[in-house]
């Protein structure tokens, strides 16, 4: 077979294995077709697919395959980011900011340090820290691993659970939109480049003229032409992020952040969500589950894993009821919106992404992260839906096999 076909091989066993694992096997309620994405990802990867079959996995995943599905990757990821800072609702936030502030602080503060003690114990064993990491930014990558809340997955689960437009889903984006932005700053922080700071600092520069300049732009244009010069802005954006170190996923992210979400049709923006995640994202799976590694043995990346989904859930569920009795919030909240705020998945996986690509951790660590992801998303829906039902709450699950 030429590169083509087997290009192609490739596309049909990544849209195929995924789909009818989800359909056959009806797994939506505690694996939605994004989570069985990811996993089947990880089985495709070197460490499952590839040990049990070397020849059949280096024809099909070689060297010129896997740079064309990182491609289609990278785009489909920078549009994703985008569309979460387009989604990001910081006016709300700002009407609610004394308890917004203090839940967010929470929600993200206490997983963040149980995650950083968590990463401390591991600097002291081989093959864990990136080969151009230094300890402080091992330590606080990993933690706030532990800390993210996947705000696109988490209105994936709300909408699932028909509680996205009630108030009490308004309140939770308000929290995940407010720790959303921490994310990218501290991902920021921790890519800062010494050698290269003097470039970062010329990008922050022509950044914000530009974004003053775009935002005239955008607010007269018909709706039709914002689209196409979203594009535009996405790709300068990331390239110029990309250009002083900070990282294509940083630009894509302030892309997104500062356009208004009013510029835009919400059943639209909805869709194009869908449609990225639908036609585009499966490839991102897999080209994240080719980079998985399991160099210090199976064992050990289950340990590691299950050891940062306890500091991850714990974390996030003990700061979210620590805020629950500042606020004094009514009875069987604080269980609601911690499991759901523990949400991990897209978000941490970029973020994880990033941190492997500039070295920070290494495949065997980037691992143990992305089990974690996994199964803390799975833990949403079946520990939340009781829980709503429970609260007599207008909401009820119905698994989609849209």
């Amino acid at each position: 077979m030429n590169t083509t076909e087997v290009f192609l091989v490739a596309m049909a066993i990544i849209f195929t294995v995924p789909w009818l694992i989800w359909r056959l096997f009806r797994t939506d309620y505690w694996a939605p077709l994004v989570v069985v994405q990811i996993v089947t990802g990880i089985l495709l990867g070197p460490g499952v697919l590839g040990k049990a079959f070397p020849e059949y996995h280096a024809l099909v995943f070689s060297p010129t395959v896997i740079q064309s599905l990182n491609g289609i990757a990278w785009w489909a990821v920078m549009l994703f980011v985008m569309i979460a800072g387009v989604e990001l609702d910081l006016r709300q936030a700002w009407k609610h900011r004394r308890e917004s502030g203090v839940t967010a602080g929470l929600a993200l503060g206490v997983p963040m340090l149980a995650g950083c003690f968590a990463a401390a114990l591991l600097l002291g064993q081989a093959g864990w820290i990136g080969a151009s990491a230094q300890p402080w930014q091992f330590v606080l990558g990993v933690g706030m691993a532990c800390a993210v809340t996947a705000l696109p997955i988490l209105i994936l689960l709300m909408e699932k659970l028909e509680m996205l437009r009630q108030p009490l889903g308004q309140r939770i984006l308000r929290y995940a939109s407010l720790d959303d932005i921490a994310i990218w700053g501290v991902l920021a922080l921790i890519l800062m480049d010494w050698q290269r700071v003097g470039k970062q600092v010329v990008f922050v520069l022509v950044f914000t003229a530009l974004a003053w300049a775009f935002r005239r732009l955008m607010r007269w244009l018909p709706e039709r032409d914002r689209w196409h010069v979203a594009l535009i802005w996405l790709a300068v954006c990331a390239f110029g992020a990309d250009w002083c170190g900070l990282h294509y996923m940083v630009g894509a992210f302030l892309a997104g952040v500062v356009m208004d979400a009013e510029w835009f049709d919400q059943d639209t923006l909805d869709q194009l969500r869908h449609h990225v995640l639908l036609v585009m994202m499966p490839v991102f799976f897999l080209s994240t589950g080719l980079r998985t590694e399991w160099g210090v043995g199976g064992a050990a990346v289950f340990a590691t894993a299950a050891l940062l989904l306890v500091a991850s859930v714990g974390g996030k569920l003990l700061g979210v009821h620590a805020a629950a009795r500042w606020l004094q919030w009514p009875s069987g909240e604080a269980a609601i919106i911690g499991w759901l705020l523990q949400t991990k998945a897209l978000i941490m996986i970029i973020f994880a992404n990033v941190l492997l690509d500039k070295q920070i951790i290494t495949s065997e660590t980037f691992t143990a992260l992305l089990l974690m992801a996994v199964a803390s998303t799975m833990l949403t829906v079946p520990m939340v839906a009781p829980k709503l039902r429970g609260a007599a709450m207008p909401a009820t699950v119905r698994p989609s096999l849209r």
